[in-house]
């Protein structure tokens, strides 16, 4: 349906503003620990993650908003300066902030008592109870604090990021006071338990937690010997973490990259977090000495830092988390069946993660380092993890002989030093280690096997919208498929070359590489179903969306009478729902037990659907600054799988899914059938294949 009335699609008002759009995604996942039908402790993880979220938010997003402030002036999609985007953020954050500890204290420590599970404070502990915290404090707390003084002769001491500390005031015998700071150890338990006292009816009673920074507070007389503790008060101090690497300027990429990130811990505060009781005077202390604007100080009511409520949900209490479940194994991959060389060769094979198995990766790459036919493994790496099997085959080829590179990200945030330590252990065993090309990220996930074959040279290529990394195989949900398509095989070869060399490959095959490409590509898919109206259908599943190019011609389409079907995990710049702009678009959010992270992008095509799998969110840092890599699906029993089980189940979802309104706000589904996709996926082993 045309509109009345021309619309221009540059109006920033039919754009959400991203930072805006990444807080409604925090609130979604508030809502999960909200909700009743959670387990008590997968309750307590949302809350955790929230707050490792918002730290992650300040360190990145906010930190770059900041800078920009003395820059030029460079406005938001929804026509927004750095600073109007900092005061709206800081608002939203005063609502965001109270309904974090409103969860806490209202639903969830209620929750957890009824299910015998109580934090308590040490204040309200009988004498014997704090006799026994008392004692540990002395055997295993009090060794490994180290008090630091602030006063003329010592310089306010260095606060490093995410760290949580006590701000204490002293008095020696003259009634002079003493300013110090003391920092809780991250390497203690954070919640300390009490002993279980049975009851009469053989009960096993509450299991009960006080918070460390408790009881040292209640212990640091044996600190401050000869003074008085007049107060103490925590505090919690976030960091700018943004890194920027002068490539250019670079002779050794990794030394630049150990130099930045041990910067990166001197960096200004971009928060600094206090309970609602510290004085004036001592916040007046940290505010100065930190160099932190009254603009970016957050008083709470409650625990700083629940992060740490993650210790609980490691607790021995099946009944109080979601049931575990054993990803399940292919029969083509199962041990009686044929090599993977064999079953790959047969035709193409998909996995669906975390509810099959990450393990046939580890074996394509452990058989292709002991087939003596291998001849080179080349493959990329973004998140590696620790003892990783990957690493491990890898270097088990070289040994063998074969040929090994590995193009390793180094500048994947949060990972750059455990990449670094990785890059130097390849490196040592003689593997060809090579990092990004200057002014991008390499984020595609892609694996290449060459294989001698009688008299010729087979490509076997693992492709995935994750990481290499089985531990968080079994946390996020991903799509991989092997193939041994030739043409997939040389767009492979073309691309490692490229990435390893000076190729300046302008072309692909099959593949739609970023920042080559992809953009354009994707745009001539949207333009195509654009074109065929209301027998158009677009459904795409991403992380976020961000571009403005693509959210106009998605808003085109709309207007073209398109069907588009949005699932969107989480950010989302694109206003559903307006009138005679996107009325024929809905955007879902999926959140769950599982990180929805896998990317599809389906185009009806009139019938003839094409489907495309991959690393990239439609946002300008995928599109034009990264390595990005989006697979065809051209099995057509896995096209069928993808669309009739995968898409669709996540399109029914009235369990988990949220309707993003035109507003940016989001509205739980409202059905009086329940259906949850990713238990549904859990359950249902054998609807997993595409077979």
């Amino acid at each position: 349906m045309k509109p009345e009335k021309a619309v221009s699609l540059d109006d920033p008002s039919l754009y959400v503003n991203r930072e805006l759009s990444l807080l409604e995604f925090q609130m979604r996942v508030i809502e999960e620990a909200l909700d009743p039908r959670n387990k008590i402790l997968e309750r307590v993880k949302f809350l955790s993650i929230v707050n490792s979220n918002l730290d992650e938010f300040f360190m990145v997003r906010m930190a770059a908003l900041k800078q920009k402030l003395d820059g030029r002036p460079d406005l938001s999609i929804d026509g927004k300066t750095a600073a109007q985007q900092l005061a709206a953020l800081r608002a939203r954050l005063d609502e965001i902030m109270p309904a974090i500890y409103d969860c806490f204290h209202k639903h969830l420590l209620p929750g957890l008592a009824k299910h015998g599970i109580e934090i308590v404070d040490y204040a309200e502990l009988d004498s014997d109870e704090k006799g026994i915290l008392d004692r540990h404090f002395v055997e295993k707390v009090f060794p490994v604090l180290t008090p630091l003084a602030f006063d003329p002769s010592r310089p306010f001491p260095h606060i490093s990021n995410l760290s949580l500390n006590l701000a204490i005031v002293l008095a020696n015998d003259s009634g002079e006071q003493h300013f110090a700071r003391l920092k809780v150890p991250q390497q203690l338990a954070q919640l300390v338990s009490l002993p279980q006292v049975k009851s009469s009816e053989g009960d096993p009673g509450s299991i009960r937690f006080v918070w460390v920074e408790q009881i040292i507070a209640a212990n640091l007389q044996f600190l401050f010997p000869g003074h008085k503790v007049v107060e103490a008060h925590p505090f919690h101090v976030t960091r700018d973490a943004e890194v920027a690497i002068k490539e250019l300027e670079s002779d050794d990429l990794l030394e630049t990259l150990e130099e930045a990130v041990w910067r990166r811990r001197f960096r200004k505060p971009v928060r600094l977090q206090t309970d609602t009781s510290i004085p004036s005077d001592i916040l007046e202390i940290l505010v100065e000495n930190l160099e932190v604007d009254s603009t970016d100080v957050y008083r709470v009511t409650g625990p700083l830092d629940l992060t740490r409520l993650k210790q609980l949900p490691s607790l021995n209490l099946p009944d109080l988390k979601d049931e575990p479940f054993e990803p399940w194994t292919p029969h083509e991959f199962s041990a009686q069946a044929e090599d993977i060389f064999t079953v790959i060769r047969s035709r193409d094979r998909l996995l669906h993660h975390p509810y099959q198995t990450f393990t046939p990766i580890v074996d394509f790459l452990t058989e292709a380092a002991n087939d003596p036919c291998v001849l080179a493994i080349k493959m990329t790496l973004y998140r590696v993890g620790r003892n990783s099997p990957i690493v491990k085959a890898l270097l088990e080829a070289v040994e063998n002989g074969k040929q090994v590179a590995v193009l390793l990200e180094l500048k994947a945030r949060f990972d750059e030093e455990s990449n670094i330590e990785w890059a130097r252990a390849l490196e040592r065993e003689g593997v060809h280690v090579v990092y990004s090309p200057i002014g991008v990220k390499v984020h595609c996930k892609v694996c290449l096997v060459v294989r001698q074959e009688h008299d010729q040279i087979r490509r076997y290529v693992h492709l995935g919208t994750g990481n290499y990394n089985p531990t968080t195989a079994r946390l996020y949900t991903d799509i991989s498929m092997f193939t041994a398509d030739p043409e997939i095989g040389a767009d492979a070869s073309d691309l490692f070359n490229s990435l390893t060399g000076y190729s300046k490959k302008s072309d692909f095959r099959r593949l739609l590489v970023a920042p080559v490409t992809l953009r354009d590509r994707v745009a001539d898919l949207i333009r195509r179903e654009t074109a065929l109206g209301a027998k158009g259908h677009i459904i795409l599943k991403m992380n976020a969306l961000e571009d403005k190019a693509m959210i106009r011609l998605l808003y085109e389409a709309s207007q073209a009478g398109v069907k588009v079907d949005l699932i969107v995990r989480g950010l989302c710049c694109l206003r559903p729902g307006i009138p005679g702009v996107s009325e024929n678009i809905t955007v879902r959010s999926i959140v769950g037990r599982f990180l929805e992270h896998s990317r599809l992008y389906y185009f009806g095509n009139g019938g003839q659907e094409e489907i495309y799998a991959g690393s990239a969110d439609l946002m300008p840092r995928n599109l034009d600054r990264r390595v990005e890599v989006m697979f065809p699906i051209l099995n057509p029993g896995m096209i069928r799988y993808l669309r009739d089980v995968l898409l669709e189940k996540y399109l029914a979802d009235t369990r988990k899914a949220r309707f993003e309104r035109a507003d940016g706000t989001y509205r739980m589904v409202e059905s009086e059938q329940e259906f949850d996709s990713q238990a549904w996926f859990v359950s249902h082993r054998g609807a997993g294949s595409a077979d």
